[in-house]
């Protein structure tokens, strides 16, 4: 099965209003989670570049949506992490605005990859983005952080819960951990298939014209 291989990636910019966001030529994968799920690990073990997400010593630092230029192909669109109770919720509104308002405005976003904490059940936040994304029409995976903390028993027992606490197939959530590598080549064959399937639209796009 074709696979992607990240060879190169490099911070484009960050954007913490709407008119600042500058969309390229090309699909977006975007990364949404909590303050404290692992969205910056994540990030740097998909890339295999330590420190391409800053990881904060604070939950919450990521204040605005960074861009991430990937393989020249692809960007990575880093989210906001949200449910941080120490920010003002002034900030928190501000964040929630910035993140609906990109989901419902992004002309290139093809698919969400949403970070949950394997061992716990979804927040309220965390079914607040869910139903943004529904609304949005918005496909997404869930990627269950933290894989390394639970047996395969345990895992297997949560990915089924997951599945029903998210609505998605079990075959839609990919457990990770960002410590161990675990699960990413799950991942890797996962963004080979969406953007396989953009490639295979722009096709159809061009016999069309």
């Amino acid at each position: 099965m074709y696979t992607v291989e990240i060879k190169n990636a490099r911070y484009l910019y960050g954007f913490a209003q709407l008119s600042q966001y500058r969309p390229l030529e090309m699909p977006e994968i975007a990364v949404a989670g909590k303050s404290n799920v692992g969205k910056s690990s994540f990030i740097n073990m998909l890339t295999n570049i330590n420190g391409l997400a800053k990881v904060g010593q604070t939950p919450g630092k990521t204040r605005m949506i960074n861009v991430f230029l990937l393989n020249g192909s692809f960007t990575l669109m880093d989210l906001p992490g949200y449910g941080y109770a120490k920010v003002a919720r002034s900030e928190q509104e501000r964040f929630s605005r910035l993140i609906e308002g990109y989901l419902h405005a992004s002309q290139r976003l093809k698919h969400v990859f949403l970070l949950l904490d394997v061992r716990h059940a979804p927040t309220q936040d965390d079914l607040m983005m869910i139903n943004w994304l529904s609304f949005y029409h918005v496909p997404f995976s869930v990627i269950a952080t933290k894989a390394d903390k639970l047996s395969k028993a345990q895992l297997s027992r949560r990915r089924q819960e997951l599945s029903r606490e998210t609505g998605l197939i079990a075959s839609e959530i990919f457990p990770v951990s960002s410590a161990t590598r675990q699960g990413k080549e799950s991942i890797c064959d996962r963004l080979a298939m969406l953007l396989a399937h953009e490639n295979d639209a722009g096709d159809q796009n061009e016999l069309a014209e």
